[in-house]
């Protein structure tokens, strides 16, 4: 997307609105604007029944800001008064104020996180606080956007390309102190990771309760099926760590509204350091139980090494189809070594058979054969044969050995 047509936060004067302009005033409607103020705490003082209510900010020091906002579009001044409703949020001073307009610029599913850390001066986090808070938000969605492609119980380097891609337009707007969070998941890319998230995060914290009362893991195994993983479990342990608790609620767009299979209000989702010790034992067991995968991968060799100038040797490769990860490591015979030598010189890819192993985080292939050249079009061979050409050297050295 555009930079100059997606709204952005800076932190230059707290709470204003630098954005590619106010949303437009004809595209608003009026009963999102309603639900995202309420939802981010300002307070309806009334107005004229049925015809539009008047908002005031949530905290004192929202610059005296007082919205009125029509009830519906069938009110005759209705782009007018959203008109100014919305030059007043984007000067408003109240930090809530920015969390609404990005609300209303790109229909998003908010996701909070808070860590019950102690204050620092004035309530501000320390900086340790704050990029330990930002890194598991980032694990977090990362583990959402992987179980919203796959259900697994451990990734490892699978699919995260894929996942990475999916969350590029993901806004994030920290709040005051510093000991909370909030993404903006546009609804149009995000929603399934948003919706995978609700269910995993919900199973993880059942699981966490059966195994603090049982004693038994077994949930932990089912709760996959829900969006757990390693990833996830890792993630929740990054955001409580070194904290007394810590809460992830989701707040649905209201334009686009409750997703099916979830609830229209939820309640955060806690997790304490007493659940740790069940959310390890769970890593480590998704982590050991993932099986390996079988594939066929067609990928261009960019590393060749073995201990001297004949017998078996290993490859790098970079993946082009048939897995979902960016490269393997795959050791060959001497035979297979010298087809994926020779296929490297003249430009072309190969193809082999193996299995993906989960140790490692599945980019070794094991069991590797069937190691064959495969055709490409001259596009393609031209920019390989560049690359090689690029580094002579390092491939030289490599096939004398090391």
């Amino acid at each position: 997307m555009q930079e100059s047509v997606r709204p952005h936060l800076t932190g230059d004067v707290p709470g204003a609105w630098y954005g590619s302009g106010e949303p437009d005033p004809a595209q608003v409607d009026p009963v999102v604007l309603g639900a995202l103020l309420d939802r981010h705490g300002w307070r309806r003082r009334g107005g004229a029944a049925g015809r539009y209510a008047r908002w005031t900010p949530p905290v004192p020091g929202g610059g005296g800001t007082s919205l009125l906002v029509p009830e519906s579009r069938s009110f005759p001044d209705c782009d007018d008064l959203l008109s100014e409703a919305l030059t007043a949020l984007a000067r408003s001073a109240a930090p809530s104020a920015r969390e609404v307009l990005v609300g209303l610029t790109v229909p998003s599913d908010e996701i909070r996180w808070w860590r019950d850390v102690p204050p620092g001066p004035s309530g501000a986090a320390s900086w340790t606080a704050q990029e330990q808070l930002r890194a598991a938000a980032r694990q977090m969605l990362m583990a959402g956007a992987l179980a919203a492609r796959e259900r697994a119980g451990y990734y490892g380097a699978r699919h995260r390309r894929q996942a990475q891609a999916s969350l590029e337009g993901v806004l994030v707007g920290p709040a005051p102190g510093g000991r909370s969070l909030t993404a903006f998941v546009p609804v149009d890319e995000g929603r399934a990771v948003t919706v995978r998230l609700y269910h995993a995060l919900h199973a993880a914290r059942e699981a966490a309760d059966y195994r603090r009362a049982t004693g038994g893991m077994e949930v932990f195994d089912a709760a996959v099926r829900a969006g757990v993983s390693r990833e996830l479990t890792e993630a929740v342990i990054a955001l409580v760590r070194g904290s007394e608790g810590a809460r992830i609620a989701l707040e649905w767009s209201p334009a686009a509204g409750v997703p099916q299979g979830c609830a229209a209000r939820n309640d955060p989702v806690e997790f304490s350091p007493g659940d740790l010790p069940a959310l390890r034992e769970a890593g480590t067991r998704y982590l050991q139980d993932e099986p390996s995968v079988p594939v066929r991968i067609t990928g261009t060799v960019v590393r060749l090494r073995r201990t001297g100038p004949r017998g078996a040797g290993t490859v790098r490769l970079r993946v082009l189809a048939g897995a979902e990860v960016p490269h393997v490591r795959v050791a060959l015979d001497e035979e297979s070594y010298r087809t994926a030598g020779h296929a490297h010189l003249v430009g072309l890819p190969i193809r082999v058979v193996g299995r993906l192993e989960s140790r490692g985080g599945f980019r070794r292939l094991t069991d590797a054969s069937n190691v064959v050249p495969v055709q490409v079009d001259e596009a393609e061979r031209d920019r390989l044969m560049k690359s090689l050409h690029e580094n002579l050297d390092f491939f030289g050295e490599a096939c004398q050995g090391e």
